[in-house]
Protein backbone atom coordinates (compact mmCIF):
# COMPACT_ATOMS: atom_id res chain seq x y z
CA UNK A 1 0.00 0.00 0.00
CA UNK A 2 0.77 3.67 -0.80
CA UNK A 3 1.15 6.68 1.48
CA UNK A 4 0.80 10.10 1.60
CA UNK A 5 1.34 12.83 3.98
CA UNK A 6 -1.53 14.81 5.66
CA UNK A 7 -0.98 17.08 8.05
CA UNK A 8 2.54 16.07 8.59
CA UNK A 9 1.36 12.02 9.39
CA UNK A 10 1.38 9.59 7.10
CA UNK A 11 -1.69 8.19 5.66
CA UNK A 12 -2.07 5.12 3.56
CA UNK A 13 -4.04 4.99 0.18
CA UNK A 14 -5.21 2.12 -2.69
CA UNK A 15 -4.19 2.86 -6.26
CA UNK A 16 -6.79 4.67 -8.44
CA UNK A 17 -8.20 6.22 -5.01
CA UNK A 18 -8.59 10.54 -4.93
CA UNK A 19 -7.96 12.28 -1.84
CA UNK A 20 -11.03 12.62 -0.47
CA UNK A 21 -11.67 8.69 -0.81
CA UNK A 22 -8.30 7.84 1.38
CA UNK A 23 -9.18 10.96 3.82
CA UNK A 24 -12.52 9.14 4.47
CA UNK A 25 -11.06 5.51 4.31
CA UNK A 26 -9.15 6.72 6.76
CA UNK A 27 -12.11 8.29 9.22
CA UNK A 28 -12.18 11.71 8.55
CA UNK A 29 -15.21 12.84 7.28
CA UNK A 30 -14.18 16.72 7.69
CA UNK A 31 -10.83 18.64 6.74
CA UNK A 32 -11.18 21.95 6.77
CA UNK A 33 -13.90 24.54 8.06
CA UNK A 34 -15.99 27.45 6.84
CA UNK A 35 -14.58 30.65 6.64
CA UNK A 36 -17.34 32.75 8.80
CA UNK A 37 -18.60 30.09 11.39
CA UNK A 38 -16.22 27.47 11.60
CA UNK A 39 -18.00 24.79 10.28
CA UNK A 40 -16.16 21.55 9.53
CA UNK A 41 -16.19 20.58 5.63
CA UNK A 42 -14.87 17.76 3.69
CA UNK A 43 -16.17 15.61 0.56
CA UNK A 44 -19.86 17.23 -0.36
CA UNK A 45 -20.49 16.20 -3.46
CA UNK A 46 -17.51 14.09 -4.42
CA UNK A 47 -17.44 15.13 -8.23
CA UNK A 48 -15.58 18.49 -8.37
CA UNK A 49 -19.34 20.79 -8.32
CA UNK A 50 -18.73 22.02 -4.46
CA UNK A 51 -16.22 23.34 -2.97
CA UNK A 52 -16.00 21.75 0.29
CA UNK A 53 -13.15 19.42 -0.09
CA UNK A 54 -10.88 21.94 -0.56
CA UNK A 55 -6.80 21.22 0.35
CA UNK A 56 -3.03 22.14 -0.52
CA UNK A 57 -1.10 19.68 -1.87
CA UNK A 58 2.23 20.10 -2.55
CA UNK A 59 1.77 23.91 -1.49
CA UNK A 60 -0.19 24.71 -4.03
CA UNK A 61 -3.65 25.60 -2.45
CA UNK A 62 -7.64 25.74 -3.42
CA UNK A 63 -7.44 22.33 -4.62
CA UNK A 64 -10.64 19.96 -4.67
CA UNK A 65 -9.68 16.64 -2.82
CA UNK A 66 -12.30 14.54 -4.42
CA UNK A 67 -10.40 15.37 -7.94
CA UNK A 68 -7.27 14.74 -7.31
CA UNK A 69 -5.74 11.27 -7.56
CA UNK A 70 -3.57 10.39 -4.46
CA UNK A 71 0.31 9.76 -5.22
CA UNK A 72 3.05 8.22 -3.21
CA UNK A 73 4.80 10.94 -1.84
CA UNK A 74 2.03 13.81 -1.93
CA UNK A 75 2.21 16.48 0.87
CA UNK A 76 -1.39 17.39 1.95
CA UNK A 77 -2.45 20.21 4.57
CA UNK A 78 -5.75 21.07 5.51
CA UNK A 79 -6.54 24.49 4.93
CA UNK A 80 -8.24 25.98 7.99
CA UNK A 81 -9.66 29.77 7.68
CA UNK A 82 -9.22 32.55 10.11
CA UNK A 83 -10.79 35.41 10.43
CA UNK A 84 -7.68 37.92 9.70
Amino acid sequence: MSEIVIDGEPLPFVEGQTLAAALVAAGRVAWRTTRVRHRPRGVFCGIGVCFDCLVRIDGVGGQRACLVQAAEGMTVTTEEYDDE
